[in-house]
């Protein structure tokens, strides 16, 4: 299960996600291997795993990071593609606030790490994680006007 604090800050949606530890079960059941003259790692599954829940969930793939001149040429290529799928008000919304989004994340580029959708598709919205200072946990960005609300 997923537990999400989502934040709505202008332009993002922005995620604050947690580590979850996968493929092993860690059942207490009261006994004590040491004094029953078992050793202590007797049964701990190797396949145990730390993943980010919704990166795991969303099977979501990391991309190699990029340099400034790459990442400008992207967001010049996602305006393009994302603006003419948007409502005429909110075309005027996201033209005002790209910029100033782009200038953001340019300025948190080195610490960035992007993703995509399994699909891998290019022509898709990334999506950029970074860790605040001191946390241990990431914080997702997603660009609030790339997402398509479904209704469950």
């Amino acid at each position: 299960m997923i537990f999400i604090n989502i934040e709505r800050i202008l332009f993002f949606f922005k995620l604050h996600l947690q580590w979850v530890v996968q493929g092993a079960v860690d059942v207490d059941i009261g006994a004590n291997p040491s004094a029953e003259g078992a050793d202590e790692d007797e049964g701990v599954d190797d396949q145990a795993v730390k993943v980010v829940d919704i990166v795991d969930t969303f099977r979501l793939q990391e991309q190699p990071a990029f340099d400034k001149k790459q990442f400008v040429t992207y967001m010049k290529r996602f305006i393009k593609l994302l603006t003419p799928k948007l409502s005429e008000e909110r075309q005027e919304i996201f033209k005002k606030n790209i910029e100033g989004a782009t200038k953001f994340l340019l300025s948190k580029l080195s610490d960035l790490q992007f993703f995509v959708g399994e699909s891998m598709h290019d022509d898709g919205c990334l999506v950029f994680a970074y860790y605040k200072e001191g946390a241990t946990d990431p914080t997702f960005l997603y660009i609030a006007d790339a997402l398509k609300e479904v209704k469950c």
